[in-house]
């Protein structure tokens, strides 16, 4: 069995920081959440200068590389074969980059926008709220989004695959500072990818826990209880620990394409159970808005709707960074002998497509409900804001209700297990300086801490917390992406010569 491979500075600090964290969050609960909250409005409020900035100047720098001759650049030099067919590399993408926010979301998230629309757009004006509930939701599970993966998993490709360096965000300040990346600034960056990391996806575990507790409520009747909630998360751990075990080709590959597949299935039965012909007009419908208001929602500065840029679009933005580090790390592992080109297209723009489609189908559903049927069911638990009841809502007025509410819970559970099993084997890599011949306990330490920091939240202080936590972690990485862009560009200019 192999000895533990760690990087020494950056598992120490990350360990002792996190236990620290899990230990305090249990011990002062109430003070935790009063603290986590304002931390999450103070962030989200006063930097969202540097949270939107930096996710425009993402996109736009991605959005030149797919059309500029280096999309011509391929990951592993000229020679490079890819290590995975390209359906199996899609879902892999997409089901590592994704996890629960399509079933937590997809029908919450539209509605709530129609109820609220961005941008001061009237309620009471019934077509251009939907048309801007269905754009607002695509513009936070869209281009900007996935760019932010999209830079980091390039960078981390391009540099391990063309130039031998290890598989570490540390890697991307390699081109800009040299051997100095090997010192304390990268043990800093490698720390932080860590800590955003295990709170990024504790924050998705924590919002699954509760998705699953209000369905079981729903379907069976048992409580929702924060107990319900923590028994899922432990359970939850209990399985990814066994996939990571197995490792990137067998449990993570295989669970993605079962993820993509059983997710493929719950779309094609809402579409032919639901009212299919407004379904396609609500693709359309908010996919054109979305290129309509895509420049002003990306704006800041003067905005009318201060609730839906800070509460939710500086939110996203934030906890799309924490996710940043550890997705792009993998998809970076996982594309090798890609072009540039290639992997932007597939890292961006393809996932887009799929989640308007998503997000304009169920949330489109949701809405026609309320709209043509008089159904409230969906419209009151956004109000109330009992969200993780939405999507149970909406599938009560489908065929099968019972049966289709059983199905997504188990889809819900292989979401998140996917995205978990990627994020815990990514952080161990991280922690052991860019190594993935870690051995298998190592990597199961890491899923363990995640979801015991997933509990410390739950417990302290709920969903607020987990938000909180987000978007701490996320907020440095909106300045690591100007270095990124600086990093890229030095070495694709190299590697087109």
């Amino acid at each position: 069995m192999y000895g533990l491979r760690v990087n020494g500075p950056v598992s120490a600090v990350s360990v002792t920081v996190i236990l620290a964290f899990i230990v305090m969050a249990l011990m002062f609960q109430e003070d935790a959440a009063r603290e986590l909250a304002f931390l999450r409005s103070f962030i989200t409020v006063r930097f969202d200068w540097l949270l939107m900035s930096s996710c425009n100047i993402c996109l736009l720098f991605c959005l030149f590389l797919i059309f500029s001759p280096f999309g011509r650049v391929r990951l592993g030099g000229p020679d490079a074969k890819p290590d995975y067919p390209r359906v199996t590399w899609f879902m892999m993408i997409y089901a590592s980059g994704i996890a629960i926010g399509l079933l937590f979301y997809g029908v919450m998230e539209p509605v709530y926008y129609f109820q609220n629309p961005p941008l001061g757009i009237d309620s009471s004006d019934t077509e251009a709220a939907f048309a801007a509930s269905i754009a607002g939701t695509i513009f936070h599970w869209g281009l900007h989004g996935w760019s932010t993966y999209a830079l980091m998993g390039l960078s981390i490709s391009l540099l391990a695959y063309n130039r031998g360096l290890p598989f570490a965000p540390r890697s991307v300040l390699y081109p800009l500072i040299g051997d100095r990346a090997w010192g304390w600034p990268g043990h800093a960056v490698d720390t932080l990818a860590v800590f955003a990391t295990l709170f990024g996806l504790a924050t998705a575990l924590g919002l699954g826990a509760g998705q699953v507790a209000a369905g079981l409520d729903h379907v069976f009747g048992i409580p929702m209880t924060r107990t319900t909630e923590v028994l899922f998360i432990i359970a939850i751990t209990c399985v990814v620990m066994v996939s990571v075990f197995t490792g990137l080709d067998v449990g993570i590959k295989r669970l993605s394409q079962f993820n993509i597949v059983l997710a493929l299935a719950l779309l094609a039965f809402v579409v032919a159970a639901g009212p299919t012909r407004y379904q396609i007009q609500s693709v359309f419908v908010g996919l054109s808005d979305y290129a309509e208001k895509i420049v002003p929602l990306s704006n800041w500065i003067g905005r009318e709707d201060k609730d839906f840029l800070h509460d939710w679009t500086t939110f996203y933005w934030a906890w799309w960074f924490s996710w940043m580090p550890f997705v792009g790390v993998f998809l970076g592992r996982i594309s090798r002998g890609r072009t540039v080109r290639e992997f932007l297209v597939c890292v961006i723009l393809m996932p887009t497509l799929l989640c308007a489609v998503w997000m304009s189908i169920f949330g489109g559903t949701a809405l026609h409900q309320f709209l043509f049927d008089g159904y409230t069911g969906v419209t009151e638990a956004v109000k109330t804001w009992e969200i993780e009841l939405a999507l149970f809502k909406m599938l009560e007025r489908l065929p099968f209700e019972q049966f289709v509410s059983l199905f997504s819970l188990f889809l819900l559970a292989i979401f998140f297990t996917t995205s978990s099993d990627s994020g815990s084997l990514v952080t161990d890599v991280m922690a052991a300086g860019g190594r993935f011949d870690t051995p298998p306990v190592q990597r199961m330490f890491w899923c363990a801490l995640e979801g015991s920091v997933a509990i410390a939240l739950l417990l302290g202080g709920g969903l607020k917390s987990l938000q909180a936590a987000a978007v701490m972690t996320g907020l440095p990485f909106s300045v690591l992406i100007v270095v990124m862009t600086f990093s890229l560009w030095k070495v694709l200019r190299e590697e087109a010569r």
